[in-house]
């Protein structure tokens, strides 16, 4: 019988250790965390007795805290949670549920999950850092603070069902701020001026030093020079390098992934996190980038067998973040000679990434030769300059990077003539702003000093599932581009159409987010302030090094939060649903409102009525028109869609079609069903528009379902071919041929699924911002 339990938080991580410690030690896993502040009842939190929190099991562990006493009784208890602060957290908790001494139990960290790791944990086991769990218990608890102070208020001025968030709040307003930056800029145009020179047998394409700024100025500079004599200045060449990156941080690596992979903040958490727990790679949240004197060996010694000395050169990297831990390291590989690990495609293309990243931060820098040629124009004092580049050493482009291709410029002496051999104009424009993505939001919290390591991913995921941000692909604007050419010796002008602003997976705020955003900067400046929130970061490291008392700091935000809370019950919802009085309806002469309302924004015709006046008219409501934001909608564009819903016509059994916008836009509908229709405008579309777009919804409904069987449906889904009852549904294999499949033969695969944790069943907490 074993005499030893060691307690993980996965079971993935149990089973692992289950290969490395012998039977002495038992393995069991707590499922992350097992006490929480209550989510019913109540704060849990007793502001008077010096911020005392209540903690409570979670319903869904009683059985798993059960168990966990049961498997410690008469052994040597071991917890061996994340070497992190929740990690911390998570042990102590632990203890306390066992009725363990946090200052007598023994304590394990592990940085990766190799047997070396494991044993060398085992051999030398420390207590419960109670400043590590101090540090995540003041986050916990500040956080709660502002959330349950906070979201009563958004019920009462914005909308029921809000709450706030410290963090993602901020991180909300940064989005905002953005997007009307964009909206802001006004573009400025310039023309770039480039040529092509006769150089020997080769051509010499080069750019004007400096942008022209009005077209007229760049169509006479070209005709001025269309006859010019041109003339190399100087010739210049430099010797450069590129050095390779740091390995990874959590940061560098979401910022990475979602570069080079496509992959989303919380995806590549998730992927590292398997990664981590199956012993490929060490820890993932983390912010040092330092590696360890072994960690660096061995790569040293893996570069110089396989590319040879002159490829290695051994840095160790200076974490920029001051309160990153340098007792941690960096995410590397665990072992350097596995160039590839993991359980599908998704994790050994994330494997490949932290592999060659560890390894290129190891080996010399790549040397390029660098060429400079200015090009003097007879009768101006404007230059063309023309610039090569060769790659002269590969260094660590040979793992990681590289891929520019050589640039390389025909030869050519100081003095010597050339022959024109092209000119030409593009008018070009200024660009605001990128907007964020996810990489570059984390990017912008980290330089920031907003979050740690364990808090990017959530709050990315946060901002977009409580629906205050959008991830969206951008389709850009057209716009016209003029042209200039020389040709016979004329300049000519032409003008083309390009789209501009198109863009990939962007952040972009909802008109909610806006709305919040403007009440939280009026009433709650400070707590959105981004120095006040870096500030509350770093007294958390504080904490965590026993600078602090944890009370104390509560004691200090909470002594400026709270008063802000009460001085909010000025605002009222008139100026929070931002409403804007647009003129008056000439048909009425009722007055036409643009506001947010309680579904987002909206029209409205004629005023809201005292609650008291139970005989006044109530106002008429209608949406926003396709694509205009509540900011910019006009009275010429509110007047029509009081007209909707709008009659379209009739089916040919008679029933009414109307036409309206609703959440997810434009829509037909017949009784009680909806058809989309995105392609056209409900203010405009036909009759026989609209029997053809239900007549395609249809027809695609009816070529779905493959077999009925009364209740039991075969039917072809975007995954492929699935059963269902309509509570329930079970993929079919792909050895089986969906058409032949019998009712008995569904009701089996029904029976063997597994059941569904759809979202229609799910109970999502108060939307936090």
């Amino acid at each position: 019988m074993a005499k030893n339990l060691v307690i993980v938080e996965s079971p993935t991580k149990a089973k692992i250790l289950t290969q490395y410690l012998d039977k002495d030690f038992e393995i069991k896993s707590s499922f992350g965390h097992i006490r929480d502040l209550p989510k019913k009842g109540g704060i849990g939190v007793d502001v008077a007795k010096n911020f005392e929190p209540t903690y409570e099991v979670s319903p869904d562990k009683t059985a798993i805290v059960k168990e966990l006493k049961k498997a410690a009784k008469s052994k040597t208890v071991w917890l061996a949670s994340d070497p992190d602060r929740e990690g911390e957290a998570i042990a102590w908790h632990v203890s306390q549920i066992l009725g363990l001494d946090p200052k007598r139990v023994k304590r394990i960290i592990f940085h990766e999950i190799t047997k070396p790791a494991i044993l060398e944990a085992v051999a030398n086991p420390r207590t419960i850092d109670m400043k590590l769990v101090d540090a995540q218990q003041a986050r916990r608890i500040l956080d709660r603070l502002v959330g349950y102070e906070l979201s009563p208020v958004l019920w009462k001025k914005v909308r029921a069902g809000l709450s706030a968030g410290r963090v993602q709040s901020v991180a909300v307003k940064l989005i905002v701020e953005r997007e009307r930056e964009i909206k802001a800029h006004a573009a400025e145009s310039s023309f770039k001026i480039s040529a092509v020179f006769e150089a020997g047998k080769g051509e010499l394409p080069a750019e004007l030093t400096d942008k022209l700024k009005t077209v007229e100025t760049a169509e006479k500079f070209l005709g001025d020079i269309a006859k010019a004599k041109f003339t190399v200045a100087s010739v210049e060449q430099k010797l450069g390098t590129r050095s390779p990156g740091a390995p990874f941080t959590t940061s560098t690596l979401q910022q990475e992934a979602s570069r080079k992979l496509s992959y989303s903040v919380r995806q590549t958490m998730t992927l590292a996190q398997r990664l981590y727990e199956h012993g490929h790679i060490t820890y993932m949240r983390t912010d040092s980038t330092n590696l360890s004197p072994v960690a660096i060996d061995a790569v040293q010694k893996y570069i110089t067998s396989k590319y040879g000395e002159k490829y290695s050169q051994v840095k160790q990297y200076k974490t920029k973040n001051k309160s990153a831990q340098e007792a941690h390291e960096a995410i590397r590989p665990t072992h350097v000679d596995k160039e590839s690990a993991g359980a599908d495609a998704q994790q050994i293309k994330l494997y490949k990434l932290i592999w060659r990243r560890a390894v290129a931060s190891q080996m010399a820098p790549a040397a390029v030769e660098k060429t400079e040629v200015l090009i003097d124009i007879s009768g101006k004092k404007e230059q063309f300059l023309a610039s090569g580049e060769v790659l002269t050493f590969d260094g660590f482009f040979k793992v990681y990077g590289g891929g520019k291709d050589d640039s390389i410029l025909p030869v050519v002496t100081k003095g010597q003539s050339l022959n024109l051999n092209d000119l030409a104009g593009l008018q070009v424009f200024t660009k605001p702003a990128a907007r964020y993505g996810e990489a570059s939001l984390v990017k912008k919290l980290e330089e920031l000093g907003i979050g740690r390591p364990s808090t990017y991913a959530p709050t990315i995921s946060t901002i977009q599932t409580r629906e205050y941000i959008e991830k969206k692909d951008l389709e850009g604007q057209p716009r016209d581009v003029i042209e200039l050419s020389l040709k016979n010796g004329n300049v000519v002008r032409t003008t083309q159409s390009v789209t501009v602003g198109a863009d990939r997976a962007k952040l972009v705020p909802t008109p909610l987010a806006e709305i919040v955003t403007d009440f939280l900067a009026k009433y709650f400046a400070s707590i959105i302030d981004y120095d006040f929130t870096a500030k509350a970061e770093d007294e958390f490291d504080d904490i965590a090094e026993g600078k602090i008392s944890w009370q104390n700091m509560l004691k200090q935000f909470y002594g400026h939060f709270h008063p802000l809370v009460e001085k909010s019950g000025d605002a009222t919802r008139a100026e929070t649903s931002q409403a804007r009085k647009l003129g008056k309806d000439p048909k009425t002469g009722e007055s036409v409102i643009a506001r947010f309302g309680r579904y987002g924004p909206m029209l409205q015709l004629g005023e809201t009525p005292d609650t008291k006046d139970k005989e006044a008219p109530k106002p008429k409501f209608a949406p926003l028109p396709e694509g205009v934001e509540l900011s910019d909608v006009t009275l010429e564009q509110a007047l029509p869609m009081f007209e909707l819903p709008r009659e379209v016509g009739k089916t040919t059994d008679g029933q009414v079609i109307t036409a309206n916008i609703g959440r997810f836009g434009p829509y037909v509908k017949v009784d009680k069903q909806f058809f989309s229709i995105k392609d056209h405008s409900p203010m405009t579309i036909t009759e026989a528009q609209a029997k053809e777009v239900i007549a395609n919804k249809e027809k695609a409904a009816k070529e779905r379902v493959v077999a009925e069987f009364g209740k039991i449906q075969v039917l072809r889904g975007p995954y492929g071919p699935y059963v269902t009852d309509g509570k329930k549904n079970a993929k079919i294999p792909k050895d089986e041929d969906p058409t032949k499949l019998t009712e008995k033969a569904c009701q089996k695969l029904l029976d063997e699924a597994p059941v569904n944790k759809g979202r229609g069943h799910r109970k999502f907490p108060a939307k936090q911002i």
